[in-house]
């Protein structure tokens, strides 16, 4: 990724890519004092940018991290550093982080650092995975009590146990992760929320210790438009073998159908087809903010 041809916009300048870098004692690679967006664009347009430069707003917040810059300027910046790079569907990678003014655990003077990146970037599973279900297996890692994290926060440090996750199932030849969360009830894949079916309900586990992903949301609207019955609750593991279909959103993974966790399998059926087309269909025709 480091040497990509194209620019970067850092702290209000557009620079070229392989320019884009940071102190090696940054705040933000040590104790992780870091949050990110992950964002798509479709046709030239940045899906529901508003929504998600309030959260990474809010995730700074979150994180005590005192942006430099507006929510206007942002959205400003990430539609700048697609246009510059002659991109209309791409993937757009906002991030903030602490700077290497102070090394230690406090860091309260040091520089907020904000930059934004983009490139082109399909689905995250390919075409074929999403006709036939992608396959997951249970982690061992669990998403900690939100008496412990910011769960609320798209914060760096967050994601590490996902990388575990997720590195260990493509190790034993599966497409990604099932977490758990710390009561051990159904949490979420390692970058996607999910979602089971059965007859005209759809049952998705309560977002209380996780995101509550953007895609996630518009998706539940989509359903709901289609007369389908959302239920969030939460779902033991037992119950897996009670469901019909399965999928997960994120705006990486779009609506990817899952065939398999583990020993349970289930249908790639119509209903998950009509949502991902119908979520296709409206970030391809998006012309909100």
């Amino acid at each position: 990724m480091e040497n990509k041809e194209g620019l970067i916009w850092y702290n209000g300048d557009l620079v070229d890519w392989k320019d884009a870098k940071l102190h090696l004692l940054s705040h933000g690679l040590h104790y992780a004092s870091s949050v990110f967006e992950g964002e798509r664009a479709y046709s030239g347009k940045i899906f529901k940018l508003n929504e998600h430069t309030e959260r990474l707003l809010d995730s700074a917040s979150q994180l005590d991290l005192n942006v430099p810059y507006t929510l206007s300027e942002i959205k400003a910046a990430c539609c700048l550093v697609l246009e510059k790079n002659n991109l209309t569907d791409a993937y757009i990678r906002p991030i903030i982080w602490r700077g290497a003014e102070t090394m230690g655990v406090s860091a309260p003077n040091s520089k907020i650092h904000c930059a934004i990146a983009v490139w082109e970037w399909p689905s995250y599973f390919s075409p074929e995975d999403k006709l036939k279900g992608i396959k997951l297996t249970l982690s061992k890692w669990k998403r900690p009590s939100p008496e412990t994290i910011p769960c609320k926060a798209k914060a760096a440090g967050l994601y590490m146990i996902c990388t575990l996750s997720k590195q260990e199932a493509e190790s034993r030849g599966y497409d990604d992760a099932l977490m758990l969360d710390w009561k051990g009830q159904i949490a979420e894949a390692t970058g996607a929320n999910i979602f089971f079916i059965i007859g005209n309900e759809i049952h998705t586990p309560v977002p209380d210790s996780f995101l509550d992903g953007i895609t996630r949301r518009t998706v539940i609207e989509i359903a709901k438009v289609q007369g389908l019955k959302i239920i969030e609750r939460k779902i033991e593991i037992d119950e897996l073998s009670d469901f019909e279909q399965c999928f997960i959103t994120g705006t990486a993974a779009e609506v990817t159908p899952v065939s398999e966790i583990d020993n349970f399998n289930f249908s790639v059926g119509d209903q998950i087809m009509k949502l991902s087309d119908s979520y296709i269909d409206l970030v391809n025709n998006w012309d909100g903010d």
